[in-house]
């Protein structure tokens, strides 16, 4: 029989889409650590500014106040189980899609892919498949994650470095979706400026901030080689998946999926069209018409943005619409420099 991974549907927020008037968001000031916290004095972290409010820079990676926040409270009281399946990516990078994909193909024995009532049908992919550290754990408790039955399929944005340590230390496997960095400027800005609430931020700074690698959860660089590394040391433990090779071939990469999920397809499902019909199902096309992924509007700390902000055009090489020859070639040399020796390319 085959396993099957289950998962609730979960209201989750996006830490990005927490903007307020005058380019900073209520409540944003840095919560002082307490003792149910790991003994980070958040307050004294770095700062910068550039972005809808100030940035703190945790480990290594920026983030903004409350997101800190709740990460410390991750690391420090999150409970990983062994069996847990991690989809991780930075922000903007296909993640709405691999949520949906992965939904479907883990729990197909319990919702029939083609069927009328399959929960991908009335239901957000975002609230599908929950995120660690989202909603804001200092307001919204683990508890919700703990009550997931076994085995969970969760998600989260945060790199390697700020996984909980019991993460590694379970071995649980961890499913990694990178892309293009061009394309993932591009979609940020879109998306910021999007839900934003009045802030706004032209594409010629939101582009010098990102190749500086000052970004949520950036820089990307740094998060795309820890999971590339963790990916070429522990290859049954991380797979890792670029967006554009899953556009040119989605019914091949979500068999890879299947398998890696220990759910493969079975020779008479693959012979029905099952893995066809997954690609359907959770298909741009598909997705961005269905009404509750085209008008509803999801409470999420720090304002309401529009189901539809997660969907855009879904489509590979959109930057050559937005960026100029010059500004591709900096981001590229930029990405050339910062990766190599490490055998990872765009």
């Amino acid at each position: 029989m085959r396993t099957c991974l289950i998962c609730c549907s979960h209201s989750l927020s996006v830490g990005a889409a927490a903007m307020a008037r005058g380019g900073h968001v209520e409540g944003e000031s840095i919560p002082a650590a307490t003792g149910e916290a790991e003994d980070d004095d958040l307050a004294s972290l770095p700062t910068r500014e550039g972005w809808w409010t100030t940035f703190v820079l945790y480990h290594g990676c920026w983030l903004s106040s409350p997101t800190a926040t709740s990460v410390s409270l991750v690391r420090a009281q999150f409970a990983p189980r062994h069996d847990d399946l991690l989809l991780a990516t930075y922000p903007k990078c296909g993640t709405t899609w691999l949520k949906a994909l992965s939904f479907a193909v883990a729990n197909r024995s319990r919702h029939r892919v083609a069927g009328g009532d399959h929960p991908l049908l009335t239901s957000h992919p975002q609230d599908l498949v929950p995120f660690i550290e989202l909603p804001y754990r200092h307001l919204h408790p683990l508890a919700a994650l703990d009550a997931l039955p076994s085995p969970r399929l969760l998600c989260t944005h945060m790199p390697p470095q700020l996984l909980p340590p019991r993460v590694a230390e379970l071995g649980c496997r961890i499913v990694y979706l990178c892309r293009e960095p061009k394309d993932v400027v591009v979609s940020m800005w879109h998306y910021m400026n999007k839900v934003g609430n009045g802030f706004f931020l032209d594409l010629d700074k939101a582009f010098e901030l990102f190749v500086d690698g000052f970004s949520l959860f950036g820089p990307i660089w740094d998060h795309c080689l820890g999971y590339w590394k963790k990916s070429m040391e522990e290859p049954d433990t991380v797979l890792f998946l670029k967006y554009d090779d899953m556009m040119a071939d989605p019914a091949g990469h979500v068999k890879k999926l299947a398998d890696f999920l220990r759910v493969p397809f079975t020779d008479e499902e693959v012979g029905a069209g099952v893995v066809e019909e997954v690609v359907r199902l959770c298909s741009f096309e598909k997705l961005s018409r269905l009404p509750v992924n085209s008008s509803a509007v999801v409470d999420r700390i720090g304002g309401r943005p529009m189901n539809s902000a997660f969907f855009r055009k879904g489509k590979a090489g959109d930057w050559k619409n937005y960026l100029s020859e010059e500004m591709a070639n900096k981001l590229d040399a930029v990405i050339e420099e910062k990766l190599k020796g490490s055998g990872l390319t765009f």
